[in-house]
């Protein structure tokens, strides 16, 4: 019997070219170019959060139009949609690429320097790669590294295509991955350096400008522009305010990410063994929605990636259900919430699993910390997403397991940042733990949490404090164990249990898997309204044990944990 051959797995591949050459899996977004070309106008401006598949469309886009491509054109394309309905612009340009990941930011003369240095690197690589079209491009490459015209040369690439008659498709990848370092070099040098580079007459203005000039004599025949947030575009203003954004349209909703069908097509290709899927990949991964029309939630198709590779390396059900790439985008949630206000606004999040809110399609920095913005921007970076559009806004909801574990750890963080050192213990932790999972004992968890954390609580998160707040906290604290993967208002048919603490697959050594119920009292309740609250968590935790889900489950326990005030409780 013949051996099926599986494609490998583009796991960190970002290339289309290495990727349809050399046997890897390939989900077929190529139907969106041919949308593209229907779009009237050609500056298009596109963002999505990070790890999700920006860099593969770049590079698609750049080998499909090439006019040097060509000969690979069948090889590259030829069984994927566009190969069999290409578009009369295929392979009919000149690609002139930028990637501003990766700048130096630590002064703001650096920070020149270094930008002008990229983009003079890229024309000198456009002319070398397009000597054939420029008959000169030696000695154009000579004179800009003698003289260092940094983003003038952008001019030079026009003048030679005006003299050459040729067109061009300008990508530019990562187009604000700076922005957030040279916010951060202002406030540290007491200068607004952001604004000296972007706004005013500095030199990223300049480059759009130079963009700009060449995109409205068609020149450059296409833009084509990726980051993660719209604030860098709208601060450029004059700089570059032709674009067309494609952000929120529906029909652009699928562009990048993978649908169920696709996740799913995507498994029998490569070989993954869906017994080896322990979780709910749909609760973990999925849920993003673009549009407020979008058909179709799609899954962030790094975390899916990561998890597949995991499971096509290791042969089991991976330890890891979470890509710990995912948790660099903890020191962008630290920075977006520096004011109390926004720092309010993240905690309701967490309480209440998300926010109504507009999502504002434009706006600049100085507009990012204001309350309505500032959760367009939690929209923007995937840290919220579409749940559903009632009359007026629609609401935002944090969009998967993954992604709600970002926000515990970013809580975690900032409270163990305002307790004394000394009271943190993590061999207490621990211990308390192992007697969670392997005595069934609950009281040590509990009484660490509360003597550590919430007897020593600021002023700010007091006010919080209460029966959701007591939830998200024991959840981050549950969560670092790795014993546990801890769900939050687990449904249990009838009702939702607060927390349950299912057992890690890939580590099955617990023994107790746990269902917890939260109440909490004001110390000024009376006694009565205490002991009502206490016979009616009871009762709750007695349906969500009795309920089909749960039956079966070996070593399942319940506890209802009251707390009155931060400093008393009763389990």
């Amino acid at each position: 019997m013949e051996t099926k051959v599986f494609k490998k797995l583009p796991y960190g591949n970002s290339d289309f070219r290495d990727i349809r050459l050399n046997n890897y899996a390939y989900v077929d977004k190529t139907r969106y170019i041919a949308q593209l070309e229907q779009e009237n106008n050609r500056n298009m401006f596109f963002i999505r959060p990070r790890k999700f598949g920006k860099s593969l469309l770049f590079t698609t886009l750049s080998y499909y139009y090439d006019i040097n491509g060509a000969d690979e054109f069948e090889a590259l394309f030829g069984d994927l949609y566009i190969g069999q309905h290409p578009t009369p612009e295929r392979n009919s340009l000149a690609v002139l690429k930028f990637d501003f990941s990766g700048l130096d930011t630590k002064t703001a003369d650096r920070f020149t320097t270094s930008f002008g240095y990229k983009v003079q690197s890229c024309v000198c690589d456009f002319f070398d790669k397009y000597s054939n079209l420029i008959p000169n491009s030696a000695a154009l490459i000579e004179q800009l590294e003698k003289d260092k015209r940094g983003v003038d040369s952008i001019l030079r690439v026009i003048n030679a295509a005006h003299s050459n008659n040729f067109r061009i498709f300008i990508l530019i990848d990562e187009y604000d991955h700076f922005a957030n370092d040279l916010i951060a070099l202002g406030t540290q040098t007491g200068t607004d350096v952001y604004h000296e580079m972007v706004s005013a007459n500095g030199i990223v203005r300049d480059f759009y400008e130079n963009i700009k000039m060449g995109a409205k004599d068609s020149t450059f025949y296409r833009t084509f522009i990726t980051g993660i947030s719209p604030i860098m575009l709208d601060d450029l203003t004059s700089g570059y305010n032709i674009g067309n954004k494609l952000t929120l349209k529906a029909q652009y909703n699928e562009m990048m990410g993978f649908t169920r069908q696709e996740v799913e097509a995507l498994m029998v290709i490569t070989g993954v063994d869906p017994k080896l899927i322990t979780i709910d990949m749909e609760k973990y991964y999925n849920g993003y929605l673009f549009s407020e029309d979008g058909k179709n939630r799609v899954y962030n198709p790094t975390m899916v990636l990561y998890i597949f590779s995991r499971i096509l390396e290791d042969k089991k059900p991976p330890e890891k259900i979470i890509d710990d790439n995912l948790k660099t985008d903890y020191g962008r949630l630290g920075k977006l919430t520096q004011n109390d206000k926004n720092r309010q606004t993240l905690i309701g999040i967490m309480k209440d699993g998300g926010i109504e809110a507009p999502i504002i399609s434009q706006f600049s920095l100085d507009m990012a910390y204001d309350d309505e913005y500032f959760v367009s921007q939690l929209f923007y970076l995937g840290l919220l997403t579409i749940r559903n559009v009632p009359l007026v806004h629609p609401f935002l909801m944090i969009p998967n397991y993954s992604i709600q574990t970002l926000y515990w750890d970013y809580l975690l963080k900032r409270i163990n940042n305002s307790i004394p050192q000394q009271n943190i213990s993590t061999l207490k932790l621990n211990s308390a733990m192992q007697s969670l999972a392997m005595e069934g004992k609950v009281d040590t968890f509990i009484r660490y949490v509360s003597e550590t954390v919430f007897s020593n609580l600021s002023d700010f998160d007091i006010r919080n404090f209460d029966e959701k707040y007591i939830q998200i906290m024991l959840l981050a604290y549950l969560f670092q164990s790795g014993l546990y993967i801890p769900m939050s208002e687990y449904e249990t048919v009838p009702g939702r249990a607060d927390i349950f603490l299912q057992r890690n697959p890939a580590i099955p050594v617990a023994k107790f898997e746990w269902l917890f119920e939260i109440k909490y009292s004001k110390v000024s309740d009376s006694d009565k309204d205490k002991a009502d609250i206490h016979k009616l968590g009871l009762e709750q935790l007695a349906a969500y044990c009795n309920a089909k889900r749960m039956q079966g489950r070996p070593n399942l326990k319940a506890a209802l944990l009251h707390f009155t005030g931060k400093d008393e409780y009763e389990i």
